[in-house]
């Protein structure tokens, strides 16, 4: 017809009619034909098939046209401290921020919406962290932007925690509590959320290069190990800034109070005194605070090089004397044992024989060709006389 306009509405499609560029009303599947003489139609498509419902007129038909939205549409309305989660067909499409609206066409795609109140905390549970993160629809832009569908990964912090270690929960700023090993997640959109992981392995600080005068003034530099672990993360942190820190100062002073008691004769004759002093000073005020220390124990303990040189002449001097010792008291036994001889063969005339004979072959082991005058006797008699 000359003066009419013809739209065609198909299944999958509703649509938003116009006359003159206001809104008149919604249009179903179907064939609309407008007389156009004096007025002028348009028609705007929408495919249901995709059923966010983006429109600067969103609001306005929310309160103008109550009836029509509540029958082609599923609003989500979040409250202030109130999160939804939107499933098209049970797959996450979006995820609506606090005190905000969301038209969707009812039509072919099944619209459900799950909310969660920021109020009773901010944990999402770990399936659904998992398919909010493997989700491409919800990622933020390379702009930083809120993308068409979803507030992005911005909007969730994951946190995942490795076998050994505990995470420490921080929201606003306050500890929250401990997490186990797994991935945790939290909504962003109230209040600030933050995880810090500590490592619950035993760990080892080196204690590097320490200058310290003992009792008799004498400079030492002394390397020594600790092995700690966190048993109480939450309260180790709770108590001190850097716990790793505090322990190495620690560790220091009460190696300079050990050192610095003893006398150098003392710390060489004991060297693990120092391993039970330093011990002994750290491990129970750091069990107070969660932190337990396993072992502490002096690697080096370096002399000056003058006092090197003096404790080895010392050494060789003590050496050498030992020495002169040993050799005394063994020639005193050999001259002890020569006497208690001569009075056995004193005192017996076959023992005294025998002695000789042994000198005699011990004599004429060496001798090639031997030749005896007067008999046994004055072979004997002139071997003594010759000893005489």
């Amino acid at each position: 017809m000359l003066f009419s306009q013809k739209f065609i509405v198909r299944k999958h499609e509703r649509g938003l009619l116009f006359r003159d560029a206001d809104f008149v009303r919604f249009l179903e599947p179907g064939t609309y034909r407008f007389n156009t003489l004096r007025r002028r139609y348009d028609v705007e498509r929408f495919d249901v098939t995709e059923p966010a419902f983006t429109h600067a007129l969103a609001d306005y038909l929310v309160e103008a046209e109550p009836e029509d939205v509540e029958r082609l549409f599923t609003v989500v309305a979040t409250g202030e401290r109130e999160v939804a989660v939107v499933y098209w067909n049970d797959r996450i499409a979006e995820v609506v921020r606090p005190a905000e609206r969301r038209l969707y066409w009812n039509g072919p795609v099944t619209v459900r919406v799950e909310r969660f109140d920021l109020d009773q905390g901010p944990a999402i549970d770990a399936r659904l962290a998992k398919r909010l993160l493997a989700e491409p629809g919800l990622a933020a832009g390379a702009d930083g932007l809120l993308g068409l569908r979803g507030v992005g990964r911005h909007a969730i912090h994951a946190e995942e925690i490795p076998h050994g270690h505990v995470g420490l929960l921080y929201v606003d700023g306050e500890l929250a509590g401990s997490l186990e090993p797994g991935l945790h997640a939290y909504w962003t959109l109230g209040p600030s959320v933050r995880v810090d992981a500590v490592d619950l392995r035993v760990k080892t600080l080196e204690v590097q290069g320490q200058e310290i005068l003992t009792r008799d003034k004498v400079s030492l530099r002394i390397n020594l190990t600790a092995t700690y672990r966190f048993a109480d993360a939450a309260r180790a942190v709770s108590a001190a800034k850097d716990p790793l820190d505090h322990l190495y100062k620690e560790i220091q002073f009460g190696l300079r109070a050990a050192v610095g008691t003893r006398t150098l004769d003392a710390l060489l004759e004991d060297k693990s005194a120092i391993d039970r002093a330093v011990a002994e000073r750290v491990g129970p005020r750091f069990a107070e605070i969660g932190i337990a220390v396993d072992s502490v124990g002096v690697k080096d303990i370096i002399l000056p090089g003058d006092m090197k040189e003096l404790l080895g002449k010392v050494v060789e001097a003590e050496k050498a004397a030992q020495a002169n010792v040993i050799r005394r008291r063994e020639e005193t036994n050999a001259t002890r044992s020569l006497l208690n001889t001569a009075k056995v063969m004193e005192s017996n005339t076959v023992a005294l024989r025998l002695k000789e004979l042994e000198t005699l072959e011990k004599v004429t082991e060496k001798v090639g060709n031997l030749s005896v005058y007067g008999g046994l006797d004055g072979l004997l008699n002139e071997l003594v006389r010759l000893k005489q």
